[in-house]
């Protein structure tokens, strides 16, 4: 048989086509690879964890839920059952978007129980809005509560099935990782040895990109946030240049919040407010938004100088701080306006009990700031603001409360009105008072 003798050129020829199919059975099998995690990856994340998730949130609700109607029980005030019908809502809601969600067999018992809790959970409320207060509360030991425990350990067990579900998949994708890896590891020291070209090419190119996102990072770790980066390339440098182009601008807003903070309460400022306001309206999520204003206060900077007013203002924002996270939730935000003004973002239901604590602080702490002479007297005379002498009572604080979900179409203009016309009211009344806008969809 007569051998085939090849040319250099033919050699080089066929050494470069091993060299591409190679490279190409790696990018194919990469690719496969790839889109195979993907596709496991939506699925862990659109019906594992979000199935997790709202049971997890159920689970919440639903305690919520026990703890206003124990409330309700306690009290026996149906002013409050609104609140429990907002309650109910969110469980149903919640409820809603898990039974959605494509679920094994395992679900079955759930709904079950789930069916025999709401059942139970709408013939305690009929007893409530009938003021049976009695046969509500038999109804809630009896029935109800035993029903939410089981329940609340079906969800439990449900999500310890889900937690199992999504560690066995990420150990799936640790083993199509593994084997991926070593597959293209292969492929890739077969392609090394007859692409000296190639590799050359590649470490000049990855030596340019990390040596210019080297210098960028010494660039936004100085300060200079707009350092140009001109890896316009769709691999992952091009990628990581653009997230550092991001976070560069992320750090930036950083910055500004933390300049924007009160240098006297070290509280968030009108930046951080509007940011976090919006971001609520935009969320849908009701809240309230607590507006607490002292009264007086330009006429005790006047009489006892800057730096007392400065430390009033220090001193109420760390009482309205203190409150606000002792009565709020994490959640909350609780921010320094400018001058004598404070916010606080909470939710509708914990609102009244923030500012009624916040006006306690506040009026026991009054009594300090001033001389023995006018605490004795109970106010002082100086100049108002058109220079006639007049007699200034003590400091006092008024609080306008507004609570997004009792406007029609809540945005910080509408909630800044009517906290405006609230406080022009409120500081016509003798003392402390704060003052709920109860009116529904204005």
């Amino acid at each position: 048989m007569q051998l085939i003798r090849l040319t250099v050129a033919q050699k080089i020829a066929g050494g470069y086509l091993l060299v591409v199919g190679f490279c190409l059975a790696a990018i194919v099998y990469a690719l496969l690879a790839l889109s195979s995690l993907m596709g496991h990856s939506e699925q862990l994340v659109a019906v594992e964890f979000r199935t997790f998730t709202l049971s997890r949130d159920l689970s919440r609700s639903l305690l919520d839920q026990e703890r206003l109607e124990k409330q309700i029980l306690v009290l026996r005030d149906a002013v409050m059952l609104p609140l429990l019908d907002n309650r109910q809502q969110e469980v149903d809601s919640q409820w809603r978007q898990l039974v959605a969600i494509p679920q094994d067999d395992h679900f079955g018992p759930l709904q079950k129980t789930f069916a025999n809790f709401d059942q139970a959970s709408r013939e305690g409320r009929a007893l409530l809005a009938a003021e049976r207060w009695d046969e509500a509360e038999q109804h809630s030991l009896q029935t109800l509560s035993p029903r939410r425990d089981r329940l609340l350990k079906r969800l439990e067990r449900f999500r310890q099935r889900r937690e199992e579900v999504m560690d066995e998949t990420i150990r799936l994708f640790a083993g199509d990782l593994r084997r991926g890896y070593r597959l293209t590891l292969t492929l890739a020291f077969v392609g090394i040895g007859l692409a000296a070209l190639v590799a050359v090419g590649v470490i000049l190119k990855i030596h340019r990109a990390i040596g210019q996102l080297t210098r960028a990072t010494k660039a936004i770790a100085s300060g200079s946030y707009d350092y140009p980066l001109t890896l316009e390339s769709h691999d992952e440098f091009g990628h990581l240049a653009r997230h550092f182009a991001d976070m560069a601008q992320k750090l930036r807003v950083l910055e500004q919040l933390h300049l924007d903070a009160s240098p006297l309460t070290r509280l968030p400022g009108n930046l951080t407010i509007k940011s976090e306001l919006e971001g609520r309206i935009a969320g849908g999520q009701p809240f309230a938004h607590i507006y607490v204003d002292l009264d007086y206060f330009k006429a005790y900077n006047d009489r006892y100088g800057y730096q007392a007013g400065s430390d009033v203002i220090s001193l109420v924002g760390d009482m309205v701080k203190d409150v606000g996270t002792r009565y709020g939730t994490p959640q909350d935000l609780i921010g320094h306006v400018g001058g004598d003004d404070y916010v606080l973002l909470s939710t509708p239901d914990r609102a009244e009990q923030i500012a009624a604590e916040v006006i306690k602080a506040f009026d026991a702490m009054v009594p300090e700031l001033y001389n023995e002479q006018d605490r004795q007297i109970g106010y002082f005379k100086g100049e108002d603001r058109y220079g006639v002498e007049r007699e200034f009572p003590l400091l006092s604080m008024s609080i306008a409360i507004v609570c997004s979900n009792n406007l029609a179409n809540p945005s910080a203009e509408a909630i800044g009105r009517e906290c405006a016309k609230m406080k022009e009211h409120l500081k016509k009344l003798p003392g402390s008072n704060f003052l709920i806008d109860r009116r529904e969809l204005r």
